[in-house]
């Protein structure tokens, strides 16, 4: 059944950054089968469509004029399995965390080191969510999608998303117009882990862990996610403010050579992921607060709302945050969330 349509709707709630703002309208998606008369009622309606999952990504700097969709769609179907191979299909509403536990749980193997990320599934594959290694494409089947504009189902391959780093083809040629229903992974019963990264070595190592398990990685990402991230529903954020800026290598080499010890990794075609988090440390914003905007005093790459900040004050700390890492180093930050202006 369609759930009614709630006007001038409060979304304090519906984003981790707990900003202020309403809608024109929400409504609420339960099933994706919906979608067809639900987008057409929006548009009849006026004004954009924003669809909504987790609100884990985006900062509401002004209010909706049109209909927010609120994506609430919920199941996990196992479509195939051959030997160690799994194929399973995930609503996009269900949370993301909750689905990486889960298909654990199952002995479905591949995302242990995307625990504890926010969001929905729906969401992940827009930014091609990725942490300690892995990446939402290396795990990537297809994804289901309801094309708004064209009024047409959509089954993209993991090829057709154009992954790249926090980018897909939804940011781009589907923006506004694809919304994602379902998100099909090809995971494996076999225990496989990757665990390279210090970070998780040191936690596996704190433990006495000697031979690594799935189950290991996962506790693992999760005690160094919460030993070094807020958790939203304590401490308004929405993750990671600003991508590790990826620079051509002849641009990180002379940053290199200015600044050895600056963080920072390979990237392909030989480019440098540098990290953003070390960049702004560097340049003494960890902790800084102002008024209710601040940084994270564990993590500099998350700006936080400590009760009452409005949307002004973090994009303003986040301004000159940018402007402090293009005078002293010469990059350039981009905003990873999706800003409403």
């Amino acid at each position: 059944m369609i759930q009614p349509v709630q006007t001038d709707a409060d979304l304090r709630h519906l984003n981790t950054l707990h900003l202020p703002a309403h809608a024109a309208r929400l409504q609420p998606v339960d099933d994706a089968s919906d979608l067809p008369t639900l987008t057409q009622a929006a548009r009849d309606a006026g004004g954009p469509v924003l669809v909504l999952g987790g609100g884990s990504n985006i900062v509401f700097g002004r209010n909706v004029d049109g209909t927010v969709l609120h994506m609430r769609t919920l199941g996990i179907d196992l479509l195939a399995q051959s030997g160690n191979d799994v194929l399973v299909s995930v609503a996009a509403g269900e949370n993301w965390h909750d689905w990486v536990a889960r298909a654990l749980a199952h002995g479905w193997h591949g995302l242990e080191n995307l625990a504890l990320i926010p969001g929905t599934v729906g969401a992940a594959p827009v930014q091609n969510i990725g942490a300690y290694g892995v990446e939402l494409i290396d795990r990537l089947d297809h994804v289901d999608a309801w094309d708004m504009t064209d009024r047409r189902w959509l089954r993209l391959s993991a090829d057709e998303c154009r992954a790249g780093y926090r980018d897909s083809v939804f940011k781009h040629e589907l923006a506004q117009r694809a919304i994602i229903t379902r998100v099909a992974f090809r995971l494996t019963t076999e225990a496989r882990v990757r665990c390279d990264y210090a970070d998780l070595q040191r936690e596996l190592s704190s433990r006495g862990v000697t031979q690594v398990t799935p189950q290991h990685v996962f506790d693992a990402v999760c005690a160094v996610r919460r030993a070094k991230l807020p958790d939203p529903a304590v401490l308004g954020n929405a993750g990671s403010f600003f991508r590790n800026p990826v620079l051509p290598a002849a641009d990180a080499a002379r940053l290199l050579a200015a600044h050895p010890d600056a963080a920072h990794y390979p990237a392909a075609h030989g480019a440098v992921k540098v990290a953003a988090a070390w960049l702004i440390d560097q340049c003494g914003w960890k902790g800084a607060r102002r008024g209710d905007a601040g940084v994270h005093d564990r993590q500099a790459l998350v700006l936080v709302n400590h009760g009452e900040a409005s949307a002004a004050d973090l994009l303003g700390l986040a301004a000159d945050i940018q402007a402090s890492v293009q005078a002293r180093f010469g990059v350039t930050l981009e905003p990873e969330p999706l800003i409403l202006r």
